[in-house]
């Protein structure tokens, strides 16, 4: 078990959670020094924001959601929590602790080479998904959008029925379940779209 001083969590979780973290833990300590916040829980929320990427991946929910529910679960001030679960604005931020790790969230990511290793990740979980959708038959076109929290599957009419594309929805989840690793919950969506056109003389 690993211990920041007030409460624990499991090693494994840690460390997969503070490469990045704490230079916003340190930036979160910097702001709330000048805007006469709370120094310590803002750098606790800063440190903590993203815990939830390093959940299992079996868990429904956001990352926001699941870490502000774990850190909940575990004693965590109440302040902190809130600055987890609103740093994507998912819920309201109650405290200028939370806009706080928001704010510095987005300095340390748009610092020139801050998570090039994020995004190198990013684009090739977006393009598995868009890959193994268009691996099916049937399927004209797949799109993952929502940061790769969905991917969306156009098909072809005239080969795939509304039955099948119920089927093939729940086909390429299963699969995604089965050989892809995320955070959080994936939407798949089907789409079948007929149109028929006439024209009046």
């Amino acid at each position: 078990m690993t211990h920041d001083g007030t409460f624990e969590i499991p090693h494994f979780v840690w460390a997969e959670s503070t490469r990045p973290r704490s230079e916003v833990s340190k930036l979160s300590g910097i702001l709330a020094a000048e805007l006469g916040a709370n120094i310590e829980l803002s750098k606790q929320g800063g440190f903590l924001h993203d815990i939830g990427k390093a959940m299992d991946h079996n868990q429904d929910g956001t990352h926001a959601g699941l870490g502000a529910e774990y850190c909940k679960r575990y004693g965590v001030n109440p302040i902190v929590v809130n600055a987890i679960a609103a740093h994507h604005h998912e819920i309201d931020q109650d405290t200028v602790e939370a806009v706080i790790a928001e704010a510095a969230d987005a300095i340390s990511g748009a610092r020139p080479g801050a998570r090039r290793e994020d995004l190198e990740a990013y684009i090739k979980r977006i393009r598995s998904l868009e890959e193994m959708s268009m691996s099916f038959d049937g399927v004209q076109q797949a799109f993952a959008i929502q940061a790769g929290r969905e991917v969306r599957i156009l098909v072809r009419p005239d080969q795939i029925d509304d039955l099948s594309s119920a089927r093939l929805a729940r086909d390429i989840a299963k699969k995604i379940e089965e050989t892809m690793q995320y955070p959080g919950q994936i939407r798949v969506t089907v789409i079948r779209e007929t149109r028929a056109t006439e024209y009046a003389k």
